[in-house]
């Protein structure tokens, strides 16, 4: 028999309560994914009236204590069969990993958390996953024929094990239809937001973003990661030619011109972005513009057109085609959505 949501929550629920979220908990979760998607929901509550429509239920196989990765002990609300009989309207599925003796990542899959995982999803509005939560969603079947993304350093696995799923490791969240799929940890926050967004409006979703002292709310096509946060080069002469770029990204910086600067040969120097920065040298330097003039739109009230020359751009279509490729919107758009007011 169903829990008495009622009691779960402290008091009674308001009329308003329209949107169940329900998390599913087990033992070894990353434990961000399991306490970032509340606090983003409940700081919700101080921005609208109508966010008070959102409850957040964590979900386990038993009432037990369970703990997480981080080895912090949690306490479920409900059942997974409790949970079951309930009309969710958002189900969080976060993810687990061990790492081997060569320290490398791989992420677990239950086989009796998949099959509740289909059971909830069959009763949800909105399906999620967190990090790697996207195996476990990817093992029961839900993201199949989809685009999907996970953390980053189980995308090769999640595409191995799951031929049919288009695993794409480079956006914080993609959306496909009532599926959602976010990349690591931190990403949780993002993905939070987009789902605020989706339901009570960008401008909600903003202020919240701000109650949480995030740097921006990030689009979902932002890459998880900035040029800043890149490898950093094995060798000297491409970490000064990284150096070099930043110094002159207002240039044109040809192949050729970069090549000359490195005493290099055209295809020589390719060599060594693909080997050392897993890039050509063009699909560098345009990420390194594209971030330069995130940085503009967000924080100078510069045109468009003076954004496209002071980072090498040329012309606005060409800033605007680069935005599309790496961004998935335009610099129009993101500075209304990000644009950093003044201090007063």
């Amino acid at each position: 028999m169903p829990i008495d949501l009622l009691a779960t929550t402290g008091g009674p629920v308001p009329d308003t309560v329209r949107r169940l979220v329900v998390i599913l908990l087990f033992d070894g979760v990353d434990l961000l994914d399991v306490t970032g998607p509340p606090e983003v929901f409940s700081l919700a509550l101080r921005e609208t009236e109508e966010a008070a429509g959102y409850r957040v239920l964590l979900a386990a196989e038993t009432m037990a204590p369970v703990t997480t990765g981080a080895g912090v002990r949690v306490l479920p609300d409900l059942t997974f069969e409790e949970a079951a009989g309930y009309g969710i309207d958002t189900l969080i599925v976060p993810g687990a990993v061990e790492v081997d003796d060569e320290r490398r990542v791989h992420a677990l899959v239950d086989p009796g958390l998949v099959e509740w995982v289909k059971v909830l999803a069959a009763r949800t509005h909105r399906v999620t996953s967190v990090c790697v939560g996207a195996h476990l969603l990817a093992a029961a079947g839900l993201l199949d024929g989809k685009r999907a993304t996970t953390h980053w350093s189980t995308a090769r696995q999640l595409a191995a094990d799951h031929p049919a799923v288009m695993v794409d490791a480079d956006p914080i969240f993609i959306r496909e239809d009532d599926v959602w799929t976010g990349a690591g940890i931190s990403a949780c926050l993002d993905l939070s937001l987009a789902l605020i967004a989706d339901d009570l409006g960008e401008a909600v979703a903003l202020r919240v973003a701000r109650q949480l002292v995030m740097y921006l709310k990030r689009p979902s096509g932002q890459s998880q990661f900035s040029v800043p946060l890149e490898q950093v080069a094995a060798t000297r002469r491409i970490e000064e030619l990284r150096h070099h770029i930043l110094r002159h990204i207002g240039e044109p910086l040809t192949v050729v011109d970069l090549a000359a600067y490195a005493h290099v040969s055209d295809r020589h120097l390719t060599r060594l972005f693909k080997t050392e920065l897993g890039m050509t040298p063009h699909a560098y330097v345009e990420s390194v513009r594209v971030e330069k003039a995130r940085h503009e739109l967000e924080s100078s009230d510069a045109t468009v057109e003076r954004v496209a020359s002071v980072c090498g751009f040329g012309t606005v279509d060409t800033l605007v085609r680069a935005f599309r490729r790496r961004l998935n919107t335009t610099p129009t758009e993101y500075r209304q959505r990000f644009r950093v007011p003044p201090a007063p």
